[in-house]
């Protein structure tokens, strides 16, 4: 049993529910909150926060990596997946590896990496490299984010508001920046899932 389905069967029971009332309030089968449980299944990040959001608590909490994965000199967060530098793919897969920031970075807010995938962000981000990110709904105007793409998606690009919608832009020019208006953005969904605050290339 993986440290999230345990995890969250506890906080289930906690708080009294069932796995078909729990099921209810996240929108989805009653069966997929038992594959969960099983460790069956993993969710997307959007299940994730809908998850942590229920039961008030943070992601790595949620994810089982607070007290265990702590040490004097930092703080261990999950690699949760893969992120597309390129066309969106599958956000969260399952927790790859762990990787350490400061604690005073993890003071400042919560954390999660993503491993990316592709070549659209080179020669910034390569192909197999690591972002720390940090979760937030809203990024300014030219910073690198995270963004969630009909709700189990996720890219990583450049950000350019626009008032007609938002522009994802990759560093390489080989690539076209991708636009959604601002009917779309409301749509499918798309949204600001963090902040790229580092890169850790991989070699």
């Amino acid at each position: 049993m993986s440290e999230f389905s345990k995890v969250f069967k506890n906080l289930r029971k906690d708080n009294n529910l069932t796995q078909s009332e729990l099921a209810k309030k996240l929108g989805v089968a009653t069966s997929t909150v038992g594959m969960y449980e099983r460790a069956q299944r993993e969710p997307d990040f959007e299940t994730l926060e809908k998850i942590a959001n229920c039961f008030g608590v943070n992601m790595n909490t949620l994810l089982g990596t607070n007290s265990e994965k702590n040490s004097l000199s930092g703080t261990k967060i999950p690699v949760l997946g893969k992120v597309a530098a390129g066309i969106p793919i599958t956000a969260v897969e399952n927790i790859l590896d762990y990787e350490e920031i400061s604690s005073e970075t993890a003071a400042s807010g919560e954390f999660v990496a993503l491993k990316i995938q592709g070549s659209s962000m080179e020669p910034r981000m390569y192909d197999g490299d690591v972002v720390i990110v940090r979760v937030q709904s809203n990024v300014e105007n030219g910073e690198v984010a995270v963004v969630m793409v009909d709700g189990s998606e996720a890219t990583v690009k450049k950000v350019q508001f626009h008032p007609n919608g938002i522009f994802l832009k990759p560093f390489n020019p080989s690539y076209d920046p991708i636009f959604y208006s601002n009917e779309e953005i409301e749509k499918l969904p798309v949204r600001i899932f963090g902040k790229v605050v580092e890169c850790r290339q991989k070699y």
